[in-house]
């Protein structure tokens, strides 16, 4: 049984920074794409970075600003988000499937988390 559960979000400071972290559960997730979504209610939930089986990031939002990392031995994705900006506020899910592509939308993963609330004021 697959769960993912996100933790790390709360309030910041424009310019603070904060860590998520994404627990798995279930099974070990060092072959698997893991990635960060975000969505603002009434828009569009949006990728903010994905990172495949080899290690290999790609960023959607906050490029040069967020790092994704994921700890293959503790089965925990992470995400350092640094020089927040207000328009970061959002719902951050952590999502997982075993995939050598990883999509760029949540709805492509069949793992999802239920997500962190973040918010920069």
């Amino acid at each position: 049984h697959v769960q993912l559960v996100e933790s790390g979000g709360g309030s910041a400071q424009v310019g603070g920074s904060l860590r998520l972290s994404c627990e798995g559960s279930g099974r070990t997730y060092d072959k698997w794409c893991m990635g960060w979504f975000r969505q603002v209610p009434g828009k569009q939930r949006e990728g903010v970075a994905t990172i495949d089986n080899t290690g290999r990031a790609r960023y959607y939002a906050g490029s040069g600003r967020f790092i994704i990392t994921k700890d293959g031995a503790r089965n925990t994705l992470h995400l350092q988000m640094n020089n927040l900006k207000s328009e970061d506020t959002a719902m951050y899910y952590c999502a997982a499937d075993r995939t050598t592509f990883c999509p760029a939308t949540m709805t492509a993963y069949r793992f999802r988390g239920q997500g962190t609330q973040v918010t920069v004021s």
